[in-house]
């Protein structure tokens, strides 16, 4: 099979196209013939080295869309034929998207929502997931006011909708007023240009000063800060992106609980990986009932233009989710 080979860790410079052996399914797996992927964050970091990634040469990639093509001992639900979808590749013990076919854990994947396209639903596994958890953990209810930081980035433009579908007020942060109207048509009640606009300032136009029971936190670093300003009294904050040092005297004073996220786990240490399959099948539930739908960047790849697919995420230039065609 064709596949995207990584053969040092550094810049999209070190892929190439090359014929490796097509796997072949194991004991609980699924041989899935992949359609489509999309490029995450974390994709970067693995390729630049962070220590969770596959022996090089190694084949990235964590969002799974794509065809049953054969069936591992012992598993049940799934036939040759049927449209999956799920994160299950890209990180040490797992096989990578970025290739013709996968060998994927069949706990991870679900039935492909009926209305999404394989490009749609490629587009959804790892940031609603991650967006999945992050309202899971602070029990988001339709008593809440959420805000959402980087409304129309990958875990941000789905924490919009699930926060929605959950009866929440959300309002979320944006960098241009392009965003914030994709924000609000994404179902955001309020939006914040949050380079014109000053924590305090929106704090007092849309919660009177009290702050926002609720913060989802997709961006880090000193964002993370302005979480922790944002937050009402006895409010709860989750982060995507934790790997940064903070003085947590604003937590102690308000109260506050932070509840980080790393969607990962399951896959790196095998804790709970039925529970990802789960969430893939309830947001397909909400993707076919029109609660749910993935804001795809316009800029097409193939898996020859995969290194370019990373150069253009990472010039900031990608509106939603960057999508890699396979097939």
């Amino acid at each position: 099979m064709r596949a995207l080979l990584l053969r040092a860790h550094g810049g999209p410079e070190n892929f190439d196209i090359a014929e490796v052996p097509r796997p072949e399914p194991r004991p609980g797996s699924l041989l899935v013939r992949m359609a489509a992927t999309s490029l995450n964050r974390v994709d970067i970091r693995i390729r630049e080295g962070l220590p969770i990634g596959g022996e090089l040469p190694a084949i990235l990639g964590a969002d799974v869309a794509g065809t049953v093509e054969a069936v591992g001992e012992g598993v049940t639900g799934f036939q040759p034929g049927d449209e999956v979808y799920g994160c299950a590749g890209g990180v040490r013990g797992q096989g990578g998207t970025l290739a013709e076919f996968i060998v994927a854990d069949a706990r991870l994947l679900a039935h492909k929502p009926r209305s999404l396209s394989m490009r749609e639903a490629a587009a959804l596994p790892l940031v609603a997931i991650t967006a999945w958890d992050a309202l899971e953990r602070t029990a988001v209810t339709e008593s809440d006011h959420v805000l959402v930081h980087a409304g129309t980035g990958g875990v941000g433009h789905v924490a919009i909708q699930l926060a929605k579908s959950r009866g929440a007020r959300v309002a979320a942060t944006v960098s241009s007023p392009e965003n914030a109207e994709i924000a609000r048509g994404l179902g955001a009640d309020a939006t914040i240009l949050h380079r014109e606009e000053a924590v305090a300032d929106y704090v007092r136009r849309l919660t009177g000063g009290r702050g926002f029971e609720v913060v989802i936190d997709t961006v880090g670093g000193a964002n993370l800060d302005k979480s922790f300003q944002a937050a009402a009294l006895n409010g709860r904050v989750a982060a995507t992106a934790a790997r940064s040092t903070h003085d947590l005297g604003p937590l102690h004073q308000k109260g506050l609980s932070l509840h980080v996220v790393f969607m990962l786990i399951p896959m790196l240490h095998d804790l709970g990986r039925e529970r990802h399959g789960r969430i893939m099948a309830a947001l397909a539930e909400l993707a076919d009932r029109g609660e749910l739908r993935p804001l795809i960047d316009e800029r097409r790849f193939d898996l020859a233009g995969a290194a370019d697919a990373y150069r253009h995420l990472e010039s900031g230039k990608a509106r939603g989710k960057v999508v890699v065609d396979i097939a």
